[in-house]
């Protein structure tokens, strides 16, 4: 692992993925559980399985014998560089060490090995690569704790003169904890940022980023944003052919297309937000969040229109619109009435009388600012 690599996939974040869709998506069980006792046996994951508390006690016990025998192998090697050779070597080997703890999914052993290594490693590359595994193996155990102390530690070291390579890196690092804790916004601003610098294939592949920046911006960019950073970006129209569900929700969203929309929008649901443990436990609020996003933009170009006509642009019933537009104007996420015995929606704009309070209370407060300022003046000088 010199200062200068690129970082080891490990350990392999598809496998909680693939757990996961075993135990909770029916349709992907078979495939899923495929792949998942592939990787499991290729990267020798005997703590992993115990962990999860699996039963198959014979391939435990075969992996377990490869982890003891690499390990040792790891011991004598270290030893040799204690005695026979340098500083560079002893690091070399620590760093082999951790990584090879976390291949294997042992959370308990690769924390503390990764913190010798970090202790016994002088370069500031191969330091960063250390942490950022940190938070590889935070995110693998979904310990959001960990996630953001090494987030941190990370940001501290790229700051203190962290290549541009690394800086990018952390970006998408970051993004995927904005996406886990529901901050769409940040995780859209960071995953566009790094569209056309992306190197973080230890995290994911391309497609897969891809995928993530277009869904994250769904919710978290404004219409003039998707058209510009979205649609017209060279980076995602290249990989369109992968994501159809994506490219059509955002694409029918900027063009008012709302009966393709919510089409798009159910199968975006099935295809990427339930099948994914970080985001699976935020799709209602996604959905919810994206047919907001696309009642308001109807409701902007018209003073009034009938249920009937909305509910034919968006392909459903009259009392589902009733419905669903009832909830949200109770929560005051629409500003619009509905008037029952005629059937009519209107949209409330803000008055002059509102504009003019909305002037005064700025004005008010700015004074305010103003007069401390003077007073802090005064005090100082």
């Amino acid at each position: 692992m010199a200062d200068d690599s690129v970082p080891l996939p490990f350990p392999n974040l598809k496998v909680p993925t693939w757990y996961y869709q075993i135990n909770n998506i029916d349709r992907l069980k078979d495939e899923a559980s495929t792949s998942f006792w592939k990787a499991v046996e290729e990267d020798e994951m005997a703590p992993y399985l115990r962990s999860i508390s699996s039963d198959k006690a014979d391939l435990i016990s075969t992996l377990d014998k490869k982890n003891n025998e690499t390990l040792e192998g790891f011991e004598k090697k270290l030893k040799d560089a204690e005695e026979n050779q340098g500083d560079s070597e002893i690091s070399e080997t620590l760093r082999e060490k951790a990584m090879y703890l976390c291949r294997i999914g042992d959370k308990e052993r690769a924390m503390p090995a990764l913190e010798t290594a970090l202790e016994k490693t002088a370069g500031l590359g191969a330091r960063i690569d250390l942490v950022l595994a940190m938070v590889r193996v935070g995110l693998f155990a979904s310990d959001t704790h960990l996630v953001t102390a090494n987030i941190t530690r990370a940001n501290e070291l790229i700051d203190s003169g962290g290549d541009w390579d690394r800086r990018n890196r952390l970006k998408v690092y970051r993004a995927i904890h904005h996406l886990s804790i529901r901050d769409f916004k940040e995780a859209s601003d960071l995953l566009i940022d790094s569209l056309s610098t992306f190197t973080a294939t230890e995290l994911m592949e391309y497609e897969e980023f891809v995928a993530l920046t277009v869904l994250a911006a769904g919710v978290g960019c404004d219409r003039k944003a998707i058209k510009a950073k979205i649609l017209s970006s060279s980076e995602v129209t290249s990989t369109v052919t992968s994501i159809p569900q994506l490219q059509s929700m955002v694409e029918s969203l900027y063009k008012s297309n709302y009966s393709q929309f919510f089409s798009s929008l159910a199968e975006v649901e099935q295809t990427y937000l339930l099948p994914n443990p970080i985001l699976s436990t935020h799709a209602r609020f996604y959905v919810r969040e994206m047919r907001i996003k696309a009642y308001s933009q109807l409701l902007e170009s018209y003073r009034s229109l009938t249920l009937e006509r909305m509910a034919k642009s968006f392909g459903v019933s009259e009392y589902f619109i009733d419905k669903d537009l009832s909830k949200f104007i109770a929560s005051g996420r629409l500003n619009c009435t509905i008037d029952k015995v005629d059937g009519v929606i209107t949209t409330q704009k803000a008055s002059n009388q509102n504009k003019s309070l909305i002037y005064e209370q700025v004005v008010k407060q700015g004074d305010i600012l103003l007069s401390d300022i003077q007073k802090l003046h005064r005090v100082v000088g």
